[in-house]
């Protein structure tokens, strides 16, 4: 009982820090700076990297981006950018999805490890903040849709895998996940999204719909792709920054992973409307 005490004091702290620091585009800002180097600081510990030239990137790439575009509100120079940088991390990103299906275990390089920490977690802040200000407006009901799918994905997926779940989904990496929890999630997260798109105004119910899709899909993968991280280093949590949920990186690594994808979404329909 008191474990659930814990657990469900410490994840509503964090719910309603953040969505406390949706209300201003400064405080949102200086709030994912916080949690990108926490997140940082997780996963050089699960790579076991010992260098503090991934906080540098971090800070270059975070001021570069979000300063030059939000605080002084221009694109001159910036838009192709930021494309290149999408580019990259998507790029990595599906080179991770592709290692799922590896059984090999394979020594990370420093090259690799700065790689990763470069387009695998401190990008995907940059990205967070900027689907925000989806068309250079401020509109944090984008941000905490997409936040909102996350969890109520991540809820059903265990509450239906737990009752229901007999097919396993990854077991090697995640003996718990399962075909029935994932479908369950997705069902559920694209209920969600007919009232997100009702009662927040910002996108229609089909384009909502399909971040559903692509939030399900890309926040299964990035969990199952940091669970692989901690089987390697052979830790059951991230960190111990959330008590009862584990690290920071626990709670984030679905939207993490799926930021640069539904980012990229989000300029598809901006073209395309």
């Amino acid at each position: 009982m008191k474990e659930i005490l814990i657990r469900s004091l410490s994840g509503l702290l964090y719910v309603l820090l953040l969505i406390l620091c949706l209300s201003h585009l400064q405080s949102l800002i200086a709030l994912f700076f916080v949690f990108g180097i926490v997140c940082l600081a997780e996963f050089k510990k699960l790579i076991q990297l010992k260098n503090i030239i991934p906080y540098f990137i971090f800070g270059v790439l975070y001021a570069f981006f979000v300063y030059w575009q939000l605080i002084l509100n221009t694109n001159a120079g910036i838009d192709e950018a930021i494309q290149i940088l999408m580019v990259l991390t998507i790029f990595i990103e599906l080179f991770l999805i592709k290692d799922l299906f590896s059984e090999k275990t394979t020594p990370l390089f420093t090259s690799k490890q700065f790689i990763l920490t470069t387009f695998y977690i401190s990008s995907a802040f940059v990205f967070l903040v900027l689907i925000a200000d989806y068309h250079e407006n401020y509109n944090p009901n984008i941000l905490l849709g997409a936040f909102i799918l996350v969890w109520v994905n991540d809820s059903f997926a265990y509450l239906i895998g737990k009752n229901f779940g007999k097919q396993k989904l990854f077991e090697k990496i995640s003996p718990k996940k399962t075909v029935e929890g994932f479908l369950g999630g997705l069902l559920f997260s694209c209920i969600a999204s007919y009232f997100i798109a009702t009662f927040t105004q910002t996108l229609d119910f089909t384009s909502w719909l399909i971040l559903g899709i692509i939030i399900t899909v890309f926040g299964t993968l990035g969990d199952l792709i940091e669970s692989k991280f901690k089987r390697q280093a052979n830790v059951k949590d991230s960190g111990t920054i959330m008590p009862g949920h584990g690290g920071l990186l626990d709670r984030l690594d679905s939207i993490i992973f799926a930021a640069p994808f539904i980012y990229l979404f989000l300029r598809i329909l901006h073209y395309v409307s």
